[in-house]
């Protein structure tokens, strides 16, 4: 099942506050950059970012979630509604993220 684009516009836009927010649409699904690396994505219409350790510490409760079959596991982001608490979130992983591998051209 694809990603809607209402709920990417969603997530969106509880980011707003944030600079530098990004993203790439990848067979019907979404990734999330911020500040030119990665974060995570929309999956299924499910909000799940990289299981770094910030992310882990930050979030009440942990759920780890597949964005597709055969892919790591990911954390679930069930706080979606809370501007304050996304915005946070994605603060205080930003330096444990790597940096984007540069894309190749063919």
């Amino acid at each position: 099942m694809a990603s809607s684009k209402d709920y990417l516009n969603f997530v969106l836009e509880q980011l707003s506050a944030l600079d530098e927010i990004t993203y790439r649409s990848m067979m019907g699904e979404f990734i999330l950059y911020y500040r030119g690396k990665i974060v995570g994505g929309i999956y299924d219409d499910r909000l799940l970012v990289k299981p770094v350790k910030a992310a882990i510490n930050y979030m009440p409760t942990i759920q780890y979630e597949l964005p597709y079959e055969g892919a790591k596991e990911m954390l679930l982001v069930n706080e979606v509604d809370n501007k304050d608490f996304l915005e946070g979130l994605f603060k205080v992983m930003y330096d444990e993220l790597p940096v984007a591998k540069p894309r190749q051209k063919k």
